[in-house]
């Protein structure tokens, strides 16, 4: 007799059903008895996991400077440019650099006036000039730079990291994502896509970076602790039970490991988003405004072990300068003295050798200008720098040409940025693989190679 109508044997009993249901149960207890001495690890998909080989870095902060930046405006001076100024170059006329370009540090790489303080860091920076893309919409190049590919179906780069890495903290989550509104196409941009859901980027606004309010959702103020435990336990085993027979599930799973990380984030998210605990001294450094918190908040949660944070300028397209070209001053006065800070303050906690800094867009903008005082998008040739965990400083990377249209020394594809980032953290980019519908998938697909040059 089928005593659980809604769970009929025709259609939902496994074995385990029929050892509990049927000879009064003795069979599931003799079940029981075998597997005693057989307890599971734990599944949580978060521990840290080892590495292919030995990494050079273990966390990643990726300063996305969404919109794009120009490439002959901050790290890549274009003399002929001054030359041919006026003359007809691909979509208009070329224009020089309203901005000077000087020596800074021992190793005497032009930085532009934009960015004096990241320019006495030069030392510890690569600076890579060769970068380009397949594309200069911003749509399918935020794609494209954020989960190697120009349409929003593969994982992000974060939700790879923590994928194939796990992450420290099992209190944070492992990719955490702090901008103030979302760029363009938003969430999907730190999407996991076909992973499982608990490897997709936490978006946090740090337009508010009180705690209370960032993350103030997570604290139940009308049950304990204890309580919300037993509760949660509770609640898990009902999943659990439900999952077990639905175990293509993937969303179920997904909420199971959600549910568990909001607990444990209680206890620490908090704190760990509470730059107020900071010195004053420390702060000032940093400077004011949405980017600058997001600096030391990113610091602080490298800090405390979670794996990457990307964090975004700011809402929408802001280093987007169709317009007039000196826009760029307000965003680097923005982002100029934090990341030098950033740079500084890691190396005094001795985190520096373990975080590898990314810093760039989702492409340039171009030689030629664009009405009288802007530039359009560039995908040709650009620049982005990487610092710390593994990377050479005091050196630039490939070239463009002389008048920084294309690149044409040491090319850099986002696949290979993404090879030599994984390489980085200790993984193969040709083994970090996700079966889904009937293939191998990876963050490079079937590309990329690692920029050897440039890694200590």
């Amino acid at each position: 007799m089928n005593n659980h109508p809604t769970l009929p044997y025709s259609q939902f009993a496994s074995r385990r059903d029929m050892l509990t249901r049927t000879a009064a149960g003795f069979g599931m207890l003799g079940l029981a008895g075998v597997c005693a001495g057989e307890q599971q690890p734990s599944t949580n998909p978060l521990l840290p996991k080892p590495s292919h080989f030995t990494p050079k870095a273990k966390h990643v902060i990726f300063l996305f400077m969404n919109g794009g930046p120009s490439h002959v405006d901050t790290f890549d001076p274009k003399p002929q440019l001054k030359v041919q100024a006026g003359k007809p170059g691909p979509g208009g006329n070329f224009m020089p650099s309203p901005f000077s370009f000087k020596p800074m540090g021992q190793s005497g790489i032009e930085v532009s006036e934009l960015y004096p303080h990241v320019g006495e860091c030069i030392d510890d920076i690569c600076v890579v000039r060769s970068m380009y893309t397949r594309t200069p919409n911003h749509e399918t190049g935020l794609f494209l730079m954020n989960s190697g590919n120009q349409q929003p179906i593969r994982p992000s780069l974060g939700s790879w990291l923590t994928y194939g890495l796990g992450t420290e903290n099992q209190n944070l989550p492992g990719f955490v994502v702090l901008c103030p509104g979302k760029p363009v196409v938003g969430p999907a941009l730190w999407s996991n896509s076909f992973l499982p859901g608990i490897y997709q980027g936490t978006h946090v606004n740090n337009a508010e970076v009180d705690p209370a309010k960032v993350i103030g959702h997570l604290q139940n103020t009308a049950v304990s602790s204890p309580s919300q435990r037993r509760l949660l336990d509770l609640m898990q085993e009902m999943n659990q039970m439900h999952l077990n027979r639905s175990p293509q599930d993937t969303q179920l799973e997904a909420r199971i490991q959600s549910l568990e990380i909001a607990y444990r984030m209680q206890s620490e998210a908090q704190e760990a988003f509470d730059i107020s605990r900071e010195t004053e001294t420390t702060r000032k450094g940093y400077g004011k405004g949405e980017f600058a918190d997001g600096c030391l908040i990113a610091r602080r949660l490298v800090e405390r072990g979670v794996r990457m944070v990307q964090l975004f300028y700011g809402s929408g397209q802001p280093w987007d300068a169709h317009g007039d070209i000196m826009d760029h001053q307000r965003d680097a006065l923005k982002s100029d003295q934090p990341i030098a800070a950033l740079i500084h303050d890691l190396k005094s906690r001795g985190l520096f050798d373990d975080t590898l800094i990314v810093w760039g867009g989702e492409f340039g903008r171009t030689p030629t200008a664009q009405g009288d005082k802007g530039r359009n998008h560039h995908a040709t040739g650009f620049s982005m720098w990487l610092a710390g965990g593994g990377i050479k400083g005091g050196m630039t990377f490939g070239a463009t040409d002389e008048l920084g249209i294309k690149a044409v020394e040491n090319r850099m594809s986002v696949h290979d940025l993404h090879a030599t980032i994984l390489h980085l953290m200790g993984i193969n980019h040709e083994e970090l693989t996700f079966r889904y519908s009937g293939r191998d998938f990876r963050l490079t697909d079937v590309f990329g190679n690692v920029a050897h040059e440039i890694i200590t």
